[in-house]
């Protein structure tokens, strides 16, 4: 699903409000889940599920094109967890 077909799903259901001002309200929304991951904060949205940032490890490990070893330094990665009730709906549906 697209951002404007959410947008557009959501406008569809709030037939009082524009689709202009649900699409800044998703934005805002967004900014702010990011803002919170950049400062290394958990967000959880109930019902759905969680989100965190996780760090790997650096490492080292074989080009399989040309042999030579490189260097993969530490990085940070997006880590989502589903809830309980997400996990029952998709494995029923």
């Amino acid at each position: 699903m697209l951002k404007r077909e959410l947008v557009t799903e959501a406008a569809g259901q709030l037939q009082d409000y524009y689709k202009q001002d649900i699409a800044q309200a998703l934005d805002i929304i967004l900014e702010e889940i990011t803002q919170s991951l950049t400062e290394g904060r958990r967000v959880e949205i109930r019902g759905f599920g969680s989100f965190s940032v996780r760090k790997r490890k650096p490492r080292n490990t074989k080009n399989p094109k040309t042999g030579k070893m490189m260097n993969i330094p530490e990085r940070k990665t997006l880590h989502f967890t589903m809830s309980k009730s997400l996990k029952e709906v998709l494995i029923e549906g």
